[in-house]
Protein backbone atom coordinates (compact mmCIF):
# COMPACT_ATOMS: atom_id res chain seq x y z
CA UNK A 1 0.00 0.00 0.00
CA UNK A 2 1.61 3.28 -0.51
CA UNK A 3 2.17 6.13 1.48
CA UNK A 4 0.49 9.02 0.66
CA UNK A 5 3.73 11.34 2.58
CA UNK A 6 6.53 9.33 0.56
CA UNK A 7 4.10 9.77 -2.63
CA UNK A 8 3.74 13.28 -2.52
CA UNK A 9 7.18 13.88 -1.83
CA UNK A 10 8.16 12.13 -4.80
CA UNK A 11 5.38 13.90 -6.80
CA UNK A 12 7.54 17.17 -5.59
CA UNK A 13 10.55 16.16 -6.72
CA UNK A 14 9.02 15.28 -10.27
CA UNK A 15 7.27 18.58 -10.47
CA UNK A 16 10.89 20.26 -9.85
CA UNK A 17 12.81 18.44 -11.97
CA UNK A 18 10.35 19.88 -15.10
CA UNK A 19 11.10 23.71 -13.84
CA UNK A 20 15.01 22.74 -13.79
CA UNK A 21 16.79 26.08 -15.33
CA UNK A 22 19.26 24.07 -17.50
CA UNK A 23 20.43 27.21 -18.57
CA UNK A 24 22.02 28.13 -15.67
CA UNK A 25 23.86 24.79 -15.53
CA UNK A 26 25.19 25.49 -18.76
CA UNK A 27 26.60 28.82 -17.57
CA UNK A 28 27.74 27.00 -14.45
CA UNK A 29 29.42 24.31 -16.80
CA UNK A 30 31.44 27.27 -19.40
CA UNK A 31 32.69 28.72 -15.85
CA UNK A 32 34.26 25.67 -14.63
CA UNK A 33 35.60 24.83 -18.45
CA UNK A 34 37.08 28.06 -19.02
CA UNK A 35 38.83 27.49 -15.36
CA UNK A 36 40.25 23.95 -17.45
CA UNK A 37 41.43 25.79 -20.61
CA UNK A 38 43.40 28.25 -18.14
CA UNK A 39 44.36 25.95 -15.71
CA UNK A 40 42.88 27.51 -13.03
CA UNK A 41 41.68 26.14 -9.96
CA UNK A 42 37.95 25.43 -9.05
CA UNK A 43 37.19 25.54 -4.90
CA UNK A 44 34.04 24.19 -3.34
CA UNK A 45 32.50 24.95 -0.18
CA UNK A 46 29.26 23.99 1.96
CA UNK A 47 28.17 22.85 5.42
CA UNK A 48 26.92 19.83 6.79
CA UNK A 49 24.90 17.83 3.67
CA UNK A 50 26.51 20.41 1.19
CA UNK A 51 29.71 19.98 2.82
CA UNK A 52 29.23 16.49 1.91
CA UNK A 53 28.47 17.56 -1.48
CA UNK A 54 31.08 19.83 -2.13
CA UNK A 55 33.73 16.86 -1.78
CA UNK A 56 31.30 14.77 -3.69
CA UNK A 57 31.72 17.32 -6.58
CA UNK A 58 34.94 17.76 -5.78
CA UNK A 59 35.75 13.61 -6.36
CA UNK A 60 33.46 13.65 -9.92
CA UNK A 61 34.25 16.61 -11.45
CA UNK A 62 38.16 15.33 -11.34
CA UNK A 63 37.55 11.56 -11.50
CA UNK A 64 34.88 11.90 -13.56
CA UNK A 65 35.95 14.59 -16.13
CA UNK A 66 39.51 12.94 -16.34
CA UNK A 67 41.21 12.45 -19.86
CA UNK A 68 42.42 8.44 -20.93
CA UNK A 69 45.36 8.39 -19.39
CA UNK A 70 43.43 7.64 -15.91
CA UNK A 71 44.68 5.05 -14.15
CA UNK A 72 47.58 4.13 -16.37
CA UNK A 73 50.57 4.68 -13.43
CA UNK A 74 52.98 7.73 -13.32
CA UNK A 75 55.17 6.84 -16.19
CA UNK A 76 54.35 9.64 -18.25
CA UNK A 77 53.40 13.01 -17.64
CA UNK A 78 49.46 13.36 -16.93
CA UNK A 79 47.18 15.21 -19.41
CA UNK A 80 45.24 18.64 -18.61
CA UNK A 81 42.59 17.68 -15.88
CA UNK A 82 40.44 19.71 -13.68
CA UNK A 83 41.76 21.52 -10.64
CA UNK A 84 39.33 21.34 -8.30
CA UNK A 85 39.70 21.26 -3.99
CA UNK A 86 36.85 21.25 -2.04
CA UNK A 87 37.89 23.19 1.05
CA UNK A 88 36.01 21.49 3.92
CA UNK A 89 38.05 18.50 3.49
CA UNK A 90 40.49 20.03 5.87
CA UNK A 91 39.40 18.81 8.85
CA UNK A 92 42.18 20.22 11.13
CA UNK A 93 42.11 23.85 9.13
CA UNK A 94 38.36 24.05 9.74
CA UNK A 95 38.63 23.90 13.09
CA UNK A 96 41.08 25.93 14.05
CA UNK A 97 39.57 28.71 12.19
CA UNK A 98 36.21 28.21 13.91
CA UNK A 99 37.47 27.93 17.26
CA UNK A 100 40.48 30.34 17.19
CA UNK A 101 39.04 33.05 14.69
CA UNK A 102 35.82 32.74 13.51
CA UNK A 103 32.71 29.86 12.00
CA UNK A 104 32.16 32.79 9.84
CA UNK A 105 35.84 32.36 8.23
CA UNK A 106 36.61 28.87 7.73
CA UNK A 107 36.42 28.88 4.30
CA UNK A 108 36.96 33.09 3.94
CA UNK A 109 40.55 32.50 5.26
CA UNK A 110 41.71 29.59 3.20
CA UNK A 111 41.16 31.58 0.04
CA UNK A 112 42.95 34.67 1.52
CA UNK A 113 45.65 32.29 0.87
CA UNK A 114 45.15 30.16 -2.09
CA UNK A 115 42.58 32.06 -4.36
CA UNK A 116 44.13 34.05 -7.68
CA UNK A 117 42.40 35.95 -10.07
CA UNK A 118 40.28 33.89 -12.87
CA UNK A 119 39.91 30.65 -10.58
CA UNK A 120 36.35 29.32 -9.38
CA UNK A 121 34.19 29.48 -6.13
CA UNK A 122 30.95 27.23 -6.02
CA UNK A 123 29.44 28.18 -2.70
CA UNK A 124 26.38 25.60 -2.08
CA UNK A 125 23.85 26.18 0.34
CA UNK A 126 20.29 25.24 0.54
CA UNK A 127 18.96 27.75 2.53
CA UNK A 128 20.88 30.49 0.65
CA UNK A 129 22.06 31.93 4.06
CA UNK A 130 25.36 30.56 5.11
CA UNK A 131 26.94 33.44 6.43
CA UNK A 132 30.77 31.50 5.68
CA UNK A 133 29.47 30.72 2.33
CA UNK A 134 28.08 34.01 1.57
CA UNK A 135 31.38 35.40 3.21
CA UNK A 136 33.80 33.01 0.99
CA UNK A 137 31.61 34.24 -2.85
CA UNK A 138 31.69 37.71 -1.60
CA UNK A 139 35.42 37.65 -0.91
CA UNK A 140 35.95 35.71 -4.49
CA UNK A 141 34.53 38.32 -5.98
CA UNK A 142 36.44 40.81 -4.72
CA UNK A 143 39.70 39.03 -5.82
CA UNK A 144 38.85 38.77 -8.96
CA UNK A 145 37.59 34.85 -9.15
CA UNK A 146 34.59 33.99 -10.75
CA UNK A 147 31.49 32.32 -8.38
CA UNK A 148 29.14 30.07 -9.08
CA UNK A 149 26.00 29.08 -6.19
CA UNK A 150 23.67 26.21 -6.08
CA UNK A 151 21.27 27.04 -3.95
CA UNK A 152 17.17 26.32 -3.48
CA UNK A 153 14.21 28.54 -3.62
CA UNK A 154 14.02 29.72 0.11
CA UNK A 155 13.78 33.37 1.39
CA UNK A 156 17.74 33.72 1.61
CA UNK A 157 18.68 32.71 -1.36
CA UNK A 158 18.29 36.26 -2.33
CA UNK A 159 21.01 36.63 -0.27
CA UNK A 160 23.59 34.24 -2.26
CA UNK A 161 22.47 35.57 -5.00
CA UNK A 162 24.27 38.49 -4.52
CA UNK A 163 27.45 37.33 -4.92
CA UNK A 164 27.22 34.91 -7.76
CA UNK A 165 27.78 35.06 -11.15
CA UNK A 166 25.61 32.05 -11.92
CA UNK A 167 22.98 30.89 -9.55
CA UNK A 168 21.75 27.37 -10.30
CA UNK A 169 18.72 27.15 -7.67
CA UNK A 170 16.38 24.09 -7.09
CA UNK A 171 12.40 25.20 -7.67
CA UNK A 172 11.79 23.67 -3.96
CA UNK A 173 11.75 25.48 -0.35
CA UNK A 174 12.29 21.48 1.11
CA UNK A 175 15.50 21.63 2.31
CA UNK A 176 15.94 17.34 1.65
CA UNK A 177 14.24 18.65 -1.91
CA UNK A 178 17.00 21.05 -2.46
CA UNK A 179 19.56 18.67 -1.47
CA UNK A 180 18.16 15.69 -3.56
CA UNK A 181 18.43 18.02 -7.00
CA UNK A 182 21.70 19.31 -6.37
CA UNK A 183 22.87 16.07 -6.67
CA UNK A 184 21.46 16.07 -9.96
CA UNK A 185 23.03 19.28 -10.30
CA UNK A 186 26.20 17.88 -10.10
CA UNK A 187 25.97 15.04 -12.26
CA UNK A 188 24.40 17.21 -15.55
CA UNK A 189 27.45 18.95 -14.86
CA UNK A 190 29.54 15.61 -14.92
CA UNK A 191 27.91 14.94 -17.97
CA UNK A 192 28.74 17.77 -19.65
CA UNK A 193 31.71 18.99 -18.52
CA UNK A 194 33.47 14.97 -19.67
CA UNK A 195 31.98 16.12 -23.26
CA UNK A 196 33.45 19.24 -23.49
CA UNK A 197 36.85 18.34 -22.30
CA UNK A 198 37.07 15.55 -24.24
CA UNK A 199 35.83 18.06 -27.82
CA UNK A 200 39.02 20.30 -26.29
CA UNK A 201 41.30 17.81 -26.41
CA UNK A 202 40.35 16.34 -29.55
CA UNK A 203 40.15 19.86 -31.30
CA UNK A 204 43.36 21.11 -29.89
CA UNK A 205 42.27 23.87 -28.33
CA UNK A 206 45.45 25.83 -26.84
CA UNK A 207 44.96 24.99 -23.48
CA UNK A 208 46.96 27.76 -20.79
CA UNK A 209 49.46 27.25 -18.47
CA UNK A 210 49.18 29.46 -15.01
CA UNK A 211 52.53 29.77 -13.26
Amino acid sequence: MSNPLLSQYLENVRSALSLIDLRSITDAGELIEQAFRSGSTVYVVGNGASAALASHMACDLSKGTSAGDLGLGPKSKSARRLRIIALNDCIPLVTAIGNDVSYSDIFLEPLKSLLRNDDVVIGISGSGGSTNVLRALEYAQVAGAHTISFTGAQENAALIRRYSDVCVAAPVTSIEQIEDLHVVFLHLLVNLLRERFQENRESGIQLQTRN
